[in-house]
């Protein structure tokens, strides 16, 4: 079976995954919508200017919902109405009332709700993963996952900088280290201590500190900045998130370009509406900054290449084998899932677990106390 899959949002986030869609042998790309028609027109499929349109027309089986961040439940629980599956971008939706609603309607309606892509599919997280199932390095005891990076600094809606939007750093980025820590960690989070902070004239949470704690017993710290000065991609050869080889000017050039330029054009021009992004192989894989899983009988780094096994005969490299487009497996998951009826695992249920751990994040930090996550979810309708 080919899944017919349609495009909602036609932003960043579409540019960075619709290749590894469109590669994909199950998935026959059909449509795109988005309000900007110039978007529509550089996808080169058939368009649409609204949600209602697009599931009126009803000629798919699948939508990757990629619209701003506070229409995912919208939009994500008229599809599952429609009797569409629904790939939908982190986070999930605003709020966690939002996200339950979310996976009410999928679950009602019997189709796939799959979260991603975030950086909890990456190969090397993969990797790490089965090597800590497999037992061959133990329990994990404590992760840290740290990422400095221009976040705040890359053109931006008002919106995107809004927190009550689904803006800033929390929602946005702590999701990825969030999805990594859990993959890693296999067991449920009990509380969240945080910390955020602003200091510039964007006006959102621009960096965040919290630890996690799991029911294992287990630990995992994480810290990130999105004001564009310390480049952590240094610690990794100048690996950039995406996979690419990196200028170690780019902080101070996006925070140039920025102070000059017409924003709302500058985003634009990373849209679809500057047309498809011109197609190259992986150089290495994608990341989110330095991860390091301690473990009983050793210490996982993840790296661009796969994962560095740190035991107590020294370090022994495990490569990762590229694919052939970068989010391939993205792509993979969400085909299985569809075809086998079985949720992939980082389904809406995970998402909503996801979600929660960044509002204990952010409520730990403004009333400066533990947050069982767990709690936020109790009482959801």
């Amino acid at each position: 079976m080919t899944l017919r899959l349609a495009v909602l949002g036609l932003g960043r986030g579409a540019v960075l995954t619709v290749p590894a869609l469109a590669a994909h042998d199950g998935i026959d790309l059909v449509a795109g919508c988005d309000p900007n028609p110039a978007a529509v027109a550089g996808l080169g499929k058939r368009g649409f200017a609204s949600a209602e349109a697009l599931l009126d027309w009803g000629e798919l089986d699948a939508l990757y919902i990629a619209s701003p961040h506070e229409f995912h439940a919208e939009h994500a629980i008229a599809a599952a109405r429609a009797g569409k599956h629904v790939l939908v971008e982190k986070p999930m939706a605003v709020t966690l009332a939002e996200a339950q609603a979310m996976v009410a309607a999928a679950e009602a309606a019997g189709t796939v709700l799959m979260v991603g892509p975030s950086h909890g599919y990456d190969p090397p997280v993969e990797l790490a993963s089965r090597l800590i199932a497999g037992g061959e390095v133990g329990a994990v005891r404590l992760i840290e996952a740290r990422n400095f990076t221009d976040f705040l600094y890359r053109p931006r809606r008002p919106a995107e900088c809004d927190s009550a939007l689904g803006g800033g750093v929390v929602l946005s980025q702590a999701t990825h280290q969030v999805d990594i820590v859990r993959r890693l960690a296999a067991s449920p989070v009990v509380a969240v201590r945080g910390w955020t902070g602003g200091w510039d004239a964007r006006a959102s949470e621009g960096a965040f500190t919290a630890q996690l704690h799991f029911a294992s017993g287990a630990a995992a710290t994480l810290t990130y900045s999105g004001y564009a000065r310390y480049d952590s991609d240094a610690l990794a050869g100048w690996a950039g998130e995406l996979g690419g080889l990196k200028d170690p000017q780019a902080h101070a050039r996006a925070r140039a370009a920025l102070a000059g330029a017409d924003e709302q054009a500058a985003k634009a021009a990373r849209t679809f509406a500057a047309g498809w992004p011109a197609p190259a192989p992986p150089q290495r894989h994608e990341r989110f900054g330095s991860v390091l899983a301690l473990c009983e009988r050793a210490d996982l780094e993840l790296t661009p290449q796969g994962v560095v096994v740190h035991g107590d005969q020294g370090p022994r490299a495990v490569p990762v084998p590229l694919p052939p487009v970068q989010r391939a497996n993205v792509a993979d998951a969400f085909v299985r899932a569809v075809q086998s009826g079985q949720p992939p695992l980082l389904d809406g249920r995970w998402g909503l677990d996801s979600l929660a751990v960044c509002h204990a994040l952010l409520l730990s930090a403004r009333e400066g106390r533990d947050i069982n996550p767990a709690d936020l979810i109790q009482g959801l309708p």
